[in-house]
């Protein structure tokens, strides 16, 4: 598929009433569509399709707003025709931009919950096809210390030994840490390795007296699911 941009239809020479980035300043950005918000980062559409055409098909691709923000400048560029680098380099950028300022809010705040587990990891793992195991380590206030990737693994696996979590609880000094990963699946219920791991790492944290606050299987929002994630604290299969 070409990544060559043809001579396009600007946003200007459309309706000035209709343009997103003037609907934006008049009425503020929660007002505009997601196809709206795009094609102000878009700036230019195709001969015969207007850039909000554009945006719209491009989110179609996709399949959602949420499967597009995961995508890589790369896998943007290719995933719909008039979409080339520089568009799609951009779209990168202020996805990437959002997540970040997302995390950086939620990392300022104590890790009190499953949920905000959740909302700090799931834009990033729940699109993941292959399992992904992530070590939160938290200070004595519960705040996040560090983020540590310990591994990607497979469709329905990750593997990890408990002394590669210890050690990075013991060099970082964490007072508490929470395990999470990601099951491709969707389906956020537990399997017999993902209970052992957890038996097995509770057990040592308590020998540690370095608490393991939860683990969290992060899954994706489904029709008659009830959550998107399990949490072993919240079912009380992890006790302090």
């Amino acid at each position: 598929m070409s990544n060559i941009e043809e001579p396009t239809l600007q946003l200007r020479d459309m309706n000035k009433g209709d343009l997103p980035r003037e609907r934006l300043l008049r009425e503020g950005r929660a007002a505009l569509t997601d196809e709206e918000l795009i094609a102000i980062f878009l700036r230019t559409g195709l001969h015969g399709c207007n850039v909000l055409e554009l945006a719209a098909r491009l989110k179609r691709s996709a399949g959602s707003l949420a499967a597009l923000g995961r995508l890589d400048a790369r896998e943007i560029a290719h995933s719909c025709k008039g979409i080339g680098k520089a568009k799609a380099a951009t779209l990168a950028a202020v996805f990437e931009l959002g997540q970040r300022a997302v995390r950086e809010e939620l990392t300022q705040q104590q890790i009190t919950t499953s949920q905000q587990v959740y909302n700090l990891l799931a834009g990033e793992l729940r699109f993941e096809t292959v399992e992904n195991l992530v070590l939160l380590l938290l200070d004595t206030h519960r705040r996040l210390l560090r983020r540590v990737n310990l591994g990607r693994g497979t469709l329905t696996n990750v593997l990890t030994h408990p002394r590669n979590i210890f050690r990075e609880v013991i060099l970082n000094h964490a007072a508490g840490f929470v395990l999470v990963h990601n099951h491709p699946s969707g389906r956020p219920v537990p399997s017999k390795s993902d209970d052992k791991l957890t038996d097995t790492v509770a057990a040592a944290a308590k020998i540690m007296c370095v608490p393991l606050v939860d683990h969290v299987i992060i899954g994706s929002p489904t029709e008659g699911q009830e959550l998107p994630y399990y949490s072993y604290r919240d079912h009380g299969r992890i006790i302090k």
